[in-house]
């Protein structure tokens, strides 16, 4: 480009401020905010120098009368669109050789000095028709940039840094590797969106608290490149209260996609994870190549079984291969929005890839509610199945068949909650805000209304028809072991009527559930012993209770695929599996084709070697960040098995390769786990196995397990106040008395 550059000279307009509406401004309004402009158009002034004669050369007066009526004459979808409109004015209508324009919007982001886009262009691109640049070879120059970003966080090694947050600026270039210009080369090389990489960088800097900037910087490019997709970016973070006598003290980096890809792999061979991208999913569902489209399908049910109509409905979706449910949200059961006089809805969201185009979609989707018994009716009436359109990729389009996005997401909150839980951080792509963000708009809006919010309650299909709603109360799941080597009850149980009437107690006390097991997974325990034992503990005993009238649901508690189909088809209606699905190759697969209601627990190594010191030290001594990584990679990993999000529900496995220290650890930060926004754990419903255990005994000095009622009463509180929704417990009437007391404080409200 240097011997380019020699050969024309340049004729400048700078700093040219204008008004336009083009995108939104930093409340994510439409509406018209100043745009600068700064235009270098390369030509050859040789003959206007030697003539002193104006007609010789573009005329920079011109030029700017040009360029202010396009831009305030004209609205533009996007900042890189009126760029574009630029640089072809300056070529085609200017005869330019080549043109340089850079514009930006000082009131686009609010906490920014400004946002914007710098263009290259040659006059061959246009000769040529070549919007990408590649004529030219300019298009790689293309970059969109963040100046100024003042955030607050804590940073630095000093003591003091680390007591107070001070202020961090930090400057981004995003190098696209073609910026889009119009509506038509949108549709083939999207745009990337600067509000949505500044939202994404943002909420990492306010929440972090780095010793040392150079770990920042490289995390916020490799959250741009694997989060937000760029193909490569220059992250200058400076801190300007650092050095008294100097404007700041800063670094700056630039990492692209090749740098990430070597990363990944070393990770993946020394089995690390990226501990700061709470996003990164390593269990990917396969998907055919073909199926290489993105959508969001709404699912509702109101009619019928409504929890397996839904069922029905994603698997006949890809019934054909010409679709696959990559993720599910959690389940919802809402009232009637429009037409009240009518049942209550279910309602979710799912993620699917397609090789269907979107009338296509359209057209396999009223297929599926026709096979399922959907007649025509009024308007949002009753129906046992309703399916749309919520998302296709970015695409904005109108007709009078469909609408995407679907015209109502922004108003209908049975929508947005489920669509937050698998596609919060994805922007409206005409609204130009998230999912979050419109939710969280629409629940203020909703608030000042005379009924306030609509009342929706995330649920699980616990047994037949029957729902749990989890903010409606704590759950209490008794314990009955079958095994005669359990810590606290081994050989209680093993007659079967002994079973079957501590059961009917149990129930009669105030448990919800019942966990049967028929293997000990104390520490020590022996859990080699043939299947076939397994199954014959327990099979019987759920055999007999069923046919005794008991209907509370039946827990199975076990790691074996064999022994859990022989337990759900005995009456079981639960898979309780404290390796998460990892021990037995054909879990997995179990817990997706049953659709049960299943629990995954974080442990290490077996009951042989859980408690060893390799097994219970954890990298930087921090157990949270294990076990929060841990399930979420088993939640990921049954998703990617076809295990429905709302099926799922988490054990941080208390005692399990774990100190005594590093319980009440987890105990104590339960909550920041389970409710904390950015937990990668957010919205997992919680079970906590916490009765009569070892930690408790060491600091009551209690050494009998079964007269640990007090201490496990006290675990007991702490799990409700930290948000756990099951308890797993052997003395089930003192600790429903401790639930009532503790829902009544942090859930009856």
């Amino acid at each position: 480009m240097s011997n380019d550059e020699k050969k024309y000279d340049k004729i400048l307009v700078k700093n040219l401020v204008l008004k336009n509406i083009a995108g939104v401004e930093a409340w994510q309004r439409l509406k018209e905010q100043p745009v600068v402009i700064t235009v270098a158009l390369y030509t050859d002034i040789s003959a206007a120098g030697n003539t002193d004669h104006v007609t010789n050369t573009i005329h920079y007066g011109h030029v700017t009368k040009a360029i202010t009526k396009l831009s305030e004459k004209t609205s533009f979808q996007s900042l890189e669109e009126l760029a574009y409109a630029i640089v072809k004015l300056c070529c085609v209508q200017f005869g330019a050789a080549r043109t340089q324009v850079t514009v930006e919007q000082p009131k686009a982001l609010l906490h920014a000095a400004a946002s914007g886009v710098k263009l290259t262009r040659a006059r061959e691109d246009f000769e040529q028709d070549d919007l990408t640049g590649a004529v030219s070879g300019l298009g790689v120059e293309d970059e969109m940039f963040v100046r100024d970003l003042r955030l607050h966080t804590i940073v630095g090694v000093n003591p003091w840094e680390r007591e107070e947050k001070q202020v961090v600026i930090v400057n981004l270039q995003v190098y696209p590797s073609a910026i889009p210009y119009d509506k038509v080369f949108e549709k083939e090389n999207k745009s990337y969106n600067l509000r949505t990489i500044v939202r994404t960088l943002t909420r990492h800097i306010e929440d972090s608290g780095y010793k040392t900037i150079e770990a920042l910087a490289v995390t916020l490019a490799r959250l741009a490149l694997e989060k937000c997709h760029v193909n490569k970016i220059t992250v200058r973070v400076e801190k300007p209260s650092a050095i008294l006598f100097a404007d700041c003290s800063g670094l700056e980096v630039t990492r692209d996609r090749v740098w990430l890809k070597q990363v990944l792999e070393q990770e993946e061979k020394a089995g690390r994870k990226f501990i700061h991208h709470i996003d990164r999913l390593r269990y990917k569902k396969e998907v055919p190549v073909n199926c290489n489209q993105t959508a969001y399908i709404a699912l509702g049910s109101n009619m019928g079984d409504r929890v397996g109509n839904i069922n029905t409905a994603l698997l006949q979706l890809e019934k054909d291969g010409q679709s696959v449910v990559l993720d599910t949200s959690y389940l919802y059961e809402t009232p009637p929005m429009y037409h009240t006089d009518q049942p209550a809805f279910l309602n979710a969201v799912c993620k699917i890839a397609t090789c269907l185009e979107p009338h296509a979609l359209l057209d396999k989707l009223k297929g599926i509610e026709q096979d399922l018994g959907r007649q025509p009716t009024f308007r949002n009436g009753p129906r046992p199945i309703d399916l749309d359109i919520l998302f296709y990729n970015d695409l904005v389009m109108s007709d009078e068949r469909l609408t995407i996005p679907h015209a109502s997401i922004q108003e209908r909150e049975f929508v947005l909650w489920p669509l937050c839980d698998i596609a919060r951080d994805m922007e409206h792509p005409r609204l130009f805000k998230t999912n979050g963000q419109l939710l969280s708009q629409l629940l203020k809006m909703s608030a000042e209304t005379k009924d306030g919010p609509a009342k929706l309650d995330k649920v699980i299909p616990i047994q037949d028809q029957k729902l749990w709603k989890w903010d409606e109360k704590t759950y209490i799941m008794g314990i009955l072991n079958a095994t005669p080597d359990s810590f606290s009850d081994g050989g209680s149980y093993t007659d079967l009527d002994a079973g079957v009437a501590a059961a009917w107690r149990m129930k009669e006390e105030g448990a919800d559930m019942i966990d049967i097991g028929g293997m000990s997974t104390r520490p020590g325990a022996d859990d080699t012993f043939p299947e076939e034992e397994e199954i014959r503990r327990v099979v019987p005993l759920i055999k007999a209770l069923r046919q005794s009238g008991f209907d509370l649901p039946i827990s199975i508690d076990t790691f074996r695929a064999s022994v859990a189909k022989a337990a759900l088809e005995a009456g079981a209606s639960m898979i309780n599996d404290i390796s998460g699905g990892s021990r037995d190759p054909q879990m997995l697969k179990l817990m997706a084709d049953a659709q049960v209601p299943v629990c995954l627990m974080h442990m290490r190594g077996d009951a042989q070697t859980m408690m060893s010191e390799a097994n219970t030290t954890y990298e930087n001594n921090d157990v949270l960040d294990e076990v929060a990584h841990v399930l979420h990679a088993l939640v990921e990993r049954a998703v990617a098995a076809g295990v429905h999000r709302w099926n799922i529900i988490i054990d941080p496995g208390i005692g399990f390769a774990k100190t005594p220290s590093q319980d009440f650890e987890l105990l104590r930060h339960l909550e920041e786990m389970s409710k904390n926004p950015e937990s990668l754990l957010r919205g997992l419903p919680l079970l906590m196995g916490i009765s009569r255990k070892k930690f408790i005994g060491q600091v009551t000095g209690v050494k009998e397990a079964s007269q640990r009622t007090f201490g496990t009463a006290a675990a007991v509180a702490a799990s409700v106040a930290g948000g756990a929704n099951i308890i797993r417990v052997h003395d089930v009437r003192p600790m429903w008395e401790v639930i009532q007391v503790c829902d009544t404080v942090w859930k009856r409200k």
